[in-house]
């Protein structure tokens, strides 16, 4: 595992991100081997056509990328694999297309990009079919067992399971008693500890137990520490397999003596000023937008264009939040203050489509310039929900520590819900960034914020 932007990125999806990079820039260039009428060394070097290669490789990366097949390594269908391959490619002649309208210089020789691209469609799923078979095998080098059987050690051993790219083979677990739904084979009881090492090797140990006297072997996993053995708490596990942190086993004492929890003050100064700065610009760029959709709300439906409401800030603090007006006017007057839903009919046709795009939050860019929000941070909620959902879960006023923010790292992983098992996940993912807070995070999930708008997920 190694950490991009204070996000632990699996060895096997660097290593496939950077074969891939290679493999496209090898056809193209290959293409230009076999291509009548181009000398190579002349084309790219000499007259500086390489940028041309770049680009097309660059965007067909990219579209690799939207289309998840660096989160999913899975191969359901190699049908769809080459569809998913032969889009992307197809973005990337568009893309060429346009550039030649502009300047028939920008334009590859027809017979490089058409070579080219053909050898991408067949060599991409190849190499993704072999790489799935035998390299995935091949780095899954950590041999993990797990210790114990409580909730969060099973839920862990679950995540890791549906990512073998995260290099995890779990080789069982051990405790006095087997839960009828866990999801790895029990090996034997706590006391089987030495003879199951010695049987398996593991090179990591996951502990999800109370460390209660008489229970958990101290002594044995101390000996093993020393020899070299990865122990971890499945807390720990629990946050690098699901990217989230675990409410629901943590204790108040381990937030308060962590070294780890954010946010710190340096960050948030330094988010404060980019985010003004992203704000400005995001109301400067989108105008025109703003424009075109304040005539359509006015034109759609009787009501303001703009949609005022009370939401809870940094530290608890109260302010106004702008929405462009998705609903009928007055449309909670009867209900009072409940969650949007699917089919929710109190949205306007007009609604529908700007919540649908995510375009209903444009305005918020000023509540940015203002101060009261952050490009990124957890979503603001109304006072009503979070007097709510504090009651029912744990830690979830702790979220207020930063500011709240257009867009967040639940948002980019968690569906839209409105159950308090989705406010939980949403919170885990929440503590989970307020816990890395980084400059690099944020402009993450800004940049994965634009493939969760393109594939119009989770909005409602």
């Amino acid at each position: 595992m190694i950490r991009l932007f204070r996000v632990l990125v699996p060895t096997s999806v660097a290593a496939l991100l950077l074969s891939e990079i290679v493999l496209v820039l090898a056809c193209y260039t290959a293409a230009s081997l076999v291509t009548p009428g181009i000398a190579t060394h002349v084309y790219f070097i000499d007259e500086a056509n390489h940028w041309k290669i770049l680009l097309v490789s660059a965007v067909i990366i990219l579209g690799f990328y939207f289309q998840d097949l660096y989160a999913e390594f899975r191969i359901l269908s190699r049908i769809l694999l080459v569809q998913e391959v032969c889009l992307s490619v197809g973005a990337a002649l568009l893309l060429m297309a346009a550039l030649g309208y502009v300047n028939r210089d920008y334009l590859l020789p027809r017979g490089l990009m058409v070579a080219g691209s053909v050898a991408v469609i067949l060599c991409v799923p190849a190499w993704r079919i072999v790489y799935w078979k035998y390299v995935i095998r091949a780095l899954r080098h950590e041999r993990v067992l797990l210790l114990g059987s409580s909730s969060i050690l099973a839920e862990t051993a679950r995540h890791i399971l549906r990512r073998p790219h995260l290099g995890y083979h779990v080789v069982g677990y051990l405790s006095e008693r087997a839960p009828a739904e866990f999801p790895v084979r029990c090996l034997g009881s706590i006391s089987d500890l030495a003879r199951i090492f010695e049987e398996y090797r593991p090179t990591r140990i996951i502990v999800g137990m109370a460390e209660n006297r008489g229970r958990l072997p101290m002594e044995e996993l101390l000996a093993l520490r020393f020899a070299g053995v990865v122990i971890e708490d499945a807390a720990d596990a629990y946050e690098m397999a699901a990217q989230r942190v675990c409410t629901g086993k943590i204790k108040p004492s381990q937030l308060v003596f962590t070294t780890e929890l954010g946010p710190g003050q340096k960050a948030l100064a330094t988010q404060s000023i980019y985010s003004v700065l992203f704000g400005l610009c995001g109301l400067l760029c989108t105008l025109p937008i703003i424009a075109v959709v304040a005539l359509a709300i006015k034109a759609s439906s009787r009501g303001p264009v703009f949609y005022r409401q009370r939401r809870v800030g940094m530290n608890g603090r109260l302010f106004t939040l702008y929405k462009f007006r998705s609903m009928y006017l007055n449309a909670e007057a009867a209900t009072g203050a409940v969650w949007a839903q699917k089919n929710d009919p109190r949205i306007t046709a007009v609604g529908g489509i700007l919540r649908k795009l995510r375009i209903d939050e444009l305005p918020q860019f000023w509540n940015v310039v203002k101060g009261d929000m952050s490009i990124v941070g957890p979503r603001p909620e109304r006072p009503e929900f979070v007097e709510m959902l504090a009651e029912r879960v744990p830690y979830y006023r702790q979220r207020n520590a930063v500011k709240p923010g257009i867009t967040g790292w639940a948002q980019i992983n968690h569906k839209y819900g409105d159950t308090d098992r989705d406010a939980i996940v949403k919170l885990e993912y929440d503590l989970y960034y307020i816990k890395h807070i980084t400059p690099a995070l944020d402009f993450f999930i800004i940049f994965h914020t634009l493939k969760v708008m393109l594939l119009q997920r989770g909005a409602q």
